[in-house]
Parts: C-alpha cells; sequence; structure tokens
C-alpha cells in the first residue's frame, strides 16, 4: 500500500520517531515509571522546601500536624487513583479528544492506563514520610504525642514497609499470591491503624477539645473518609452469579455470564470462587444486541487450571466494571491488534463492535481445537481479513516483525498488544521505536 494510498483512506503513514521518542520508548522509562518516579521528586521537593522556608523543623517542637497531612496526601491520591470510578473517568477524559487532534497528543493520552505510576509512587512516598514522621517524633521525645499515638505510627510504618516490600516486581511475580494477600489483608489492617492514629494525633494536638470538633475542620481527616469510602465501595458490588461453562478443550474455558449486566466492551470483572482470599480480572466479551457477557479463561496457574478442569456453576463477582488498555483505541483511525492465546478475550470484543477500524493478528496453538469452531467463526465473520498464525502447524512466528507488517499494509496508526509479558514488551516498543504509538498490558496489580 502506497503513501498516496494512505491519504486517500483518510489515514496519515506514522511519523518517524524521533531519538528522544525512542529513548522513552525503552521499558526502563516507560510511562508507569516516570509518573512513579515524578510523584517521588514532587515529594522530595516538598521535603526540601519542608527542611528549608517551611520551616517544618524550625520551631521549638516539629510541625507533626505537617508531616501527618503529607503521609494522607500520599495515601489519598494513590488510593484514589486506582478506585474503579476514577479509573473510568480518566479513561472517559482521555478519549474525548477527536482523531483529528496531533497524533502526538493522542498517542501521550492515550497511556492513560499507566495511571498505577501515582499509585506506586504516591503510596512510596507517603510510606517514606511516615517514617519520616516516626522519626521526628522519636528524636523530639515524642513532641507532647501520647505513646500510644507513637506506637501505631510505628505499627504503620513496619507493616506498610511489608507491603512495599513484596510489590517489588520480582518478589511480585515469583509469591503472587503472597502479594495479593498482603495488600488485601495487610492494606485492611493498615486503614484500621490509620484510623487509630489519625484519631489518636487528632487528641493529642487538640487537648480539651471534642474530637468531633476536631475532626470536623480536619482535611487530614476527610481524605481519610474518602480513603475508607473507595475501599468499600467494590464490596457493596459483591454479588454470587450463575454461570455456564463451556470447555472447547482442556486449555479453555469460555464462561458465560447473565445476570442482568451487560459491560461495555474494553472493560473488565474481577472474579473469585472465594471472595476473601483470591480475586482474578478478566476481560468483558460482549456481544453487540446480546444481554450478558462472556471470559475466555486458559490454563495460566493453579486456580485457572482447577476453574477448568472442575467448572463452579457459581461465581463471585465484585467491583466495578472497569476499562482496560484497549478502550483508548478511539483515540486512532485505524488500529492492529495484536494478541496470543487466549489474550483474543479482551480484543474480541472491539471487532465485534467495530467501532474502530482494525486488523487483527493472533497467534495461537491450533485455534479451532483449542478454541472452537464457533469463537474462530465468530473472529473471521468480524474480522475476515485477519491474521491467524497457527503456533502448532507453523511454529511461533516474529509477532513484532508480523505486527510491523501489518501496520504497513493496513495504514494503522497504533498497535494494541495482549499477550504476554515478554511479547508485548517486544511488540510495543517494536513500534515505538518505529514511530507507530504502541500499547499494551503493564502488569502493575
Amino acid at each position: 500500500m502506497t503513501t498516496a494510498n494512505l491519504h486517500d483512506m483518510g489515514v496519515r503513514p506514522a511519523p518517524r520517531a524521533s531519538r528522544f521518542r525512542g529513548l522513552l520508548a525503552d521499558r526502563r522509562f516507560y510511562e508507569y515509571r516516570r509518573l512513579a518516579g515524578g510523584a517521588v521528586l514532587v515529594n522530595l521537593a516538598v521535603l526540601l522546601w519542608a527542611i528549608g522556608p517551611g520551616g517544618w523543623w524550625a520551631g521549638e517542637t516539629p510541625r507533626v500536624d505537617a508531616l501527618a497531612g503529607a503521609v494522607t496526601v500520599n495515601f489519598a491520591v494513590g488510593i484514589l487513583i486506582r478506585q474503579q470510578y476514577v479509573v473510568n473517568i480518566l479513561f472517559w477524559l482521555a478519549t474525548r479528544l477527536p482523531v483529528t487532534a496531533p497524533l502526538r497528543l493522542r498517542w501521550t493520552l492515550a497511556k492513560v492506563y499507566h495511571f498505577g505510576g501515582l499509585h506506586s509512587g504516591c503510596m512510596t512516598a507517603g510510606t517514606l514520610w511516615l517514617a519520616i514522621h516516626l522519626g521526628t517524633l522519636l528524636a523530639a521525645g515524642g513532641a507532647g504525642l501520647s505513646l500510644g499515638t507513637i506506637a501505631l505510627a510505628e505499627a504503620l510504618v513496619l507493616l506498610l514497609a511489608g507491603i512495599a516490600i513484596l510489590a517489588l516486581g520480582p518478589i511480585r511475580a515469583r509469591f503472587h499470591d503472597l502479594f495479593e494477600r498482603s495488600h488485601r489483608f495487610g492494606g485492611w489492617a493498615a486503614l484500621l491503624l490509620f484510623w487509630a492514629h489519625t484519631l489518636s494525633i487528632t487528641a493529642d494536638l487538640h487537648p480539651g477539645v471534642p474530637l468531633w470538633q476536631s475532626l470536623s475542620g480536619d482535611v487530614n481527616f476527610h481524605l481519610l473518609v474518602a480513603i475508607t469510602v473507595s475501599i468499600i465501595l467494590p464490596w457493596l458490588h459483591l454479588k454470587r452469579v450463575p454461570v455456564r461453562v463451556e470447555k472447547p478443550s482442556d486449555h479453555v474455558a469460555i464462561v458465560h455470564l447473565d445476570y442482568g449486566d451487560t459491560p461495555f466492551a474494553g472493560s473488565s470483572n474481577a472474579l473469585s470462587l472465594s471472595p476473601l482470599t483470591e480475586w482474578h480480572s478478566f476481560a468483558n466479551i460482549p456481544t453487540p444486541g446480546r444481554g450478558g457477557y462472556r471470559l475466555a479463561i486458559s490454563r495460566a496457574g493453579d486456580w485457572t487450571g482447577a476453574f477448568i478442569d472442575n467448572p463452579p456453576d457459581h461465581v463471585w463477582v465484585k467491583g466495578i466494571t472497569t476499562s482496560g488498555v484497549a478502550r483508548i483505541e478511539v483515540l486512532f483511525r485505524r488500529v492492529v491488534y495484536v494478541a496470543t492465546g487466549s489474550g483474543i478475550g479482551p480484543v474480541l470484543p472491539h471487532l465485534l463492535a467495530g467501532d474502530v477500524p482494525a486488523h487483527l493478528v493472533w497467534a495461537t496453538r491450533a485455534p479451532r481445537k483449542t478454541y472452537g469452531d464457533a469463537l474462530v467463526d465468530e473472529i473471521l465473520a468480524a474480522s475476515p481479513d485477519a491474521i491467524i498464525w497457527d503456533t502448532d502447524a507453523h511454529g511461533k512466528p516474529d509477532l513484532a516483525d508480523l505486527t510491523m507488517r501489518a501496520v504497513r499494509e493496513v495504514g494503522a496508526e497504533a498497535v494494541i498488544c495482549i499477550s504476554n509479558p515478554k511479547l508485548t514488551w517486544s511488540v510495543v516498543e517494536t513500534a515505538e521505536r518505529a514511530g507507530v504509538p504502541g500499547f499494551g498490558a503493564i502488569w502493575d496489580s
């Protein structure tokens, strides 16, 4: 396809990547880390200001109220940025830009799904502020606060430090179940300790004043209320629902749910068989004009293996239907979707909806044998020109090269990849180094 053909179609050729853009495409400097690093740098600037002009340690007693505020603000931003309603609002705002806007601007806004970097950066900074807060109290002989307040601060620092350590990439990958439980149960414990510490420090700082009166005008208290509501909200949507499970093969289960909720394309829901211990998020597959939705669950671990081998008749669903990475497709005139294996699940609803012209590259083993004729025929009906690569018959392809060929052939403005971490990084980095916007999951949960 020539450049002239692309202009006739209203599709601009992808811009060349600058050396700077090529550097930013490197996974070491990707948007998630830049957001996390930016949050930490902002907090460092505040700390330097507090040491100097702010005078938090200049008086007879340190400004423990200001230190407590720095802790609360960081935790509020870190937690609220991952609240499902907030996530959906962020995606809605980011995708308001028309496709006539400059590609560079649309490219930047489409990285909205890296918002988890703010969670990581602010939670880290908040924990460090809490450690500074505790160190200040100990150095100042308590700074007039009770032993109970100090003990609560110590417990919080130890608990949050443990959660942060388990959240480190290599540890989280190796002990993912432990990471999930530490975040859930440790997070709840930290919230209770945070409440106890807030009430205790407020009483210490305002002796003789009724607690409710001190709290009513305290911004930290109102932020803590917002944090608490944010954490509770998903559990208010907890429901046990019936499911119908198809097994095209021993590798895949197609789960049908119809309980009065039809989610939008590009969304996900969290499922569980034991709601207090383990949750797993899956992309929703709604079908236009039909109620309910499907999920594609492939064998990828103990939980998914047990689900496929012994399909349940009911599952627990929690939280609010939440936007996922592929929602950003509307920012582009034409996209190439790249999927491997059950990554077809998040892609299929976009092919069925047809809101954006799309070309599919799907690499999987024995597609009809693994996923069933019905699903493959449905994909081909929605995308007749799809490239479906049978890895059993042809071996594993150079997915990045296959993707860039497809981009050139159809004149796509962007690439959206749903695969394992290694392949996703390969495809996204290759695209971005070539000046083509690339997007894919970042595994930050």
